[in-house]
């Protein structure tokens, strides 16, 4: 029998999701009602806020603007590939149906299954499906309290013995992960979060989860954030498949400790927010997003971009603007993401280099001299040409070429793309290898 969570099975599963490059991650829940400047989401939390203060936002929760469609048919437009919405949060709403509790959207004004629509009108879009879930549980009445980290009810006397009965909560945990797994057809990517103090690895039973997991959908993708080393040789069981730095990208990806590397994906807001939040208007530019996308995939690894929808289920206008301007960008370079990974070459001053089996990619941010010196390119080129509209570019040596050669090294030149032809998201160089005969 196959081990499913063998070194070799996780980089087969793996294959496809790194080659997609770029997702879209949905925080979304009651909390947009609030709204609150900082870690919306977090607000029972940070607040202290009681079950009973925090209850009129379940009694109002009434998204009648949510059309899932829409937000497809921008993750699209976007150039995303896939996308990974918050089923349950810290706070334990569901946006399910789920039969194991009436914490869900379906008893709320909503009176629906937010969650089937969200998959419904992605699947349509032709883009994969994802599934955030909250390990953590600040309403259920079995998960513990009083001296939990995170609990709205720590250090209150009043919850000093709740979490005795902690079994029950785990049983709960992996009857609403099965229903996921169950009830929406193949799903391609699960994101737990999170583990912490001791309640990690085992604490959440997560070999019994993970095996669960994978004997009814033994494609998905899971995340590193049960617990565990994904760095070693030899990682627990439930360790996952792909890391996921939160909010920065590694300064040279992600490796093994052999120096291997390994998948992951850099999870980042858009603004400084993964809730909703009306006053939080410090956005990233397209350039930004651009930026960081490129940056991911030229060290061989994901951008999950979040958006924070409100309270009636938009998008905030903001959001949407500047998805779409990535998306002109990637309309014409996304030849440049999409299945290309990290080069042999050293970062240039000039911005990054993505590669794929057949070119390398040169993403140029800043106008250089009249050519762009390339160093120790193994491969012939064959030619090189501006991305976005197929013109060629010149590799002629300069009359100076003295100045640019170190030595023996191999060096290419390679001519700037006209000045009439840059913009403000920067342009590639596709560099187009000779095939060996």
């Amino acid at each position: 029998m196959e081990n499913l969570n063998s070194k070799e099975a996780r980089a087969k599963r793996a294959i496809p999701f790194m080659n997609d490059r770029f997702g879209m991650f949905i925080h979304w829940g009651i909390y947009s009602i609030p709204a609150r400047e900082s870690r919306s989401e977090w607000i029972r939390s940070v607040d202290k806020v009681t079950t009973e203060e925090y209850q009129t936002y379940f009694d109002t929760f009434n998204p009648t603007n949510y059309d899932p469609k829409k937000w497809a048919r921008l993750a699209k437009e976007a150039g995303m590939k896939y996308a990974v919405l918050t089923t349950k949060h810290h706070d334990g709403f569901c946006l399910f149906d789920s039969q194991y509790t009436d914490y869900k959207a379906t008893n709320t004004p909503a009176g629906r299954d937010l969650v089937r629509e969200y998959v419904d009108a992605f699947r349509a879009e032709g883009l994969k499906v994802g599934f955030y879930y909250s390990l953590l549980d600040w309403h259920h009445p079995d998960y513990p309290a009083f001296n939990d980290a995170h609990h709205p009810m720590r250090g209150n006397e009043n919850f000093k013995h709740q979490g005795e009965h902690f079994e029950r909560y785990i049983e709960y945990l992996h009857n609403q992960v099965k229903e996921l797994m169950t009830n929406y057809g193949k799903i391609d990517i699960l994101w737990f979060d999170f583990h912490y103090d001791d309640m990690t690895g085992e604490k959440w039973e997560a070999t019994k989860l993970v095996k669960m997991v994978r004997e009814i959908n033994p494609d998905v993708i899971i995340d590193d954030r049960l617990g565990g080393d994904i760095k070693s040789d030899t990682p627990e069981y439930f360790v996952g498949d792909f890391g996921s730095p939160e909010q920065m990208i590694p300064a040279h990806g992600l490796t093994n400790y052999n120096g291997e590397p390994i998948p992951w994906e850099a999870c980042i807001t858009l603004n400084g927010n993964w809730g909703y939040s009306q006053r939080d208007a410090n956005y990233k530019s397209a350039r930004n997003v651009i930026n960081m996308l490129v940056e991911c995939t030229s060290k061989g690894g994901n951008l999950i971009l979040n958006v924070g929808p409100d309270a009636k289920g938009n998008i905030p206008e903001k959001s949407v603007a500047i998805l779409k301007e990535v998306g002109e960008w990637m309309s014409l370079n996304s030849e440049a993401i999409y299945g290309c990974s990290f080069s042999d070459l050293p970062k240039p001053e000039f911005g990054r280099i993505t590669k794929s089996k057949d070119a390398y990619y040169l993403y140029v941010t800043d106008h250089c001299s009249e050519h762009i010196a390339l160093f120790d390119v193994k491969e012939k080129i064959k030619c090189a040409t501006l991305l976005c509209d197929g013109s060629k570019l010149s590799m002629e040596e300069p009359w100076n070429v003295h100045s640019y050669k170190q030595g023996d090294r191999p060096v290419i030149f390679v001519q700037t793309p006209p000045f009439e032809k840059l913009n403000s998201t920067g342009n590639v160089i596709k560099l187009t290898i000779e095939k060996q005969k």
